[in-house]
């Protein structure tokens, strides 16, 4: 039997209008991801919250930032796991994967910031752990990125992304499919 858990990786204030690195089509993205969230707590189905923490004081996500705090409609309740992360991968330097196994999941719906980034390596490594992935498009936001003189369009950012991630590594669905 498939044990489903919502991951939900790096919804936090920085990435919004107002915070330090804002993502194109953050607050949609946070809609879509509320929506699963209280899809799985209206099932009962487990939910774990996934929160960046820098070390290094030069950077944004500073546990003593307010910026580092999970955005107020996609935070955790008590009860629901939360885990603090220092790498792009949650599952790097964490007991993710331990936890999940301890009850039992092996299948992870993904949601968050930065598809990029934080989203697409945690996907990736999950994949390699053994969990089936599914990763709701629509509930992630990145942002534009510049390479070689070229910049490459958010937009085009989450396709390419959400297009990888497609082909080995995930089913890549929108929300209203979850839901």
């Amino acid at each position: 039997m498939t044990t489903s858990a919502l991951l939900i990786i790096d919804i936090q204030n920085d990435f919004f209008n107002g915070g330090a690195m804002p993502l194109v089509d953050a607050t949609s993205a946070a809609i879509n991801a509320e929506l699963l969230l209280q899809s799985y707590r209206n099932r009962e189905l487990p939910v774990v919250f996934v929160r960046h923490e820098e070390q290094n004081p030069d950077i944004c996500f500073l546990a003593s930032d307010s910026g580092c705090e999970f955005y107020s409609s996609v935070s955790p309740v008590k009860g629901e796991k939360s885990i603090v992360k220092h790498h792009p991968n949650a599952f790097r330097g964490t007991d993710l994967d331990k936890y999940l196994k301890s009850k039992r999941i092996d299948s992870l719906v993904v949601c968050g910031m930065t598809t990029h980034n934080c989203v697409d390596s945690t996907v990736r490594a999950a994949y390699d752990l053994g969990y089936k992935v599914t990763v709701a498009a629509d509930a992630c936001a990145t942002v534009s990125l510049e390479f070689g003189g070229v910049v490459v369009p958010a937009q085009m950012v989450q396709a390419t992304i959400m297009a990888a991630l497609s082909r080995n590594y995930a089913t890549v669905v929108f929300t209203r499919d979850l839901l």
